[in-house]
Parts: C-alpha cells; sequence; structure tokens
C-alpha cells in the first residue's frame, strides 16, 4: 500500500465502530475512516482483519457519503445486523484481496 498508514494504526476502538458491506453470504467487507493532517484515508479490511484496500478522500463527509452511496453501513447503527453479524477481533495485518484493490480500482465503487 503506497501511503503513510500502516494497518497497525487501526486501534482497537476505532475498529468498535467501523462500516460493514455484506458481500457474501456469512462474509462482510469491513471499513474504518481515519483523519489525517490533509484528508481522511478509509481504509478496507476483511471479516479476518485482514487490510485490502484503502481510498483517500478531501474530507469526512465525502468519505461517509460515499460509502453509504457504496452499501456500507455504521455497524453501531444497524441493530439487525449486530444480532447476526461479530466484529473482527483479531490482530490487524496487510493481506491481499483475491479479486486485487477492488474498491481503489473503481471496479466495486461508484
Amino acid at each position: 500500500m503506497h501511503s503513510a498508514f500502516h494497518f497497525t494504526d487501526i486501534s482497537k476502538e476505532l475498529a468498535k465502530n467501523p462500516w460493514f458491506k455484506v458481500v457474501e453470504f456469512l462474509q462482510q467487507n469491513w471499513a474504518v475512516i481515519f483523519q489525517r493532517e490533509s484528508d481522511v484515508l478509509v481504509v478496507f479490511y476483511d471479516d479476518l482483519c485482514g487490510v485490502f484496500d484503502e481510498m483517500p478522500f478531501q474530507n469526512y463527509r465525502e468519505a461517509f457519503l460515499s460509502l453509504k452511496r457504496n452499501g456500507f453501513s455504521m455497524f453501531k447503527q444497524d441493530e439487525n445486523a449486530q444480532k447476526f453479524i461479530g466484529l473482527p477481533d483479531k490482530e490487524f495485518r496487510e493481506r491481499a484481496h483475491p479479486n486485487g484493490r477492488i474498491y481503489s480500482s473503481g471496479r466495486f465503487w461508484q
């Protein structure tokens, strides 16, 4: 990955309130938003805390709206999802996605 962000920067506290998107039966993609000095970075990871992609945005509002537009929801605001889906709770590490950088490539992002 090309930014100054490192996957170990995802704190346990931040990971308690991620965004999520159900992508297949019993499989989710997760995202957290990091504030940086001049922009924000959305970092995507899988159910096993494998970080597989990232996308920069000008500000939090742009990241928030883009996540919503692309089918992500805030986990803490979805009581139904909380009944069936557990938060990923492993050590964060870099992990290649079988389909590559699926969001930043634009293949699965609008």
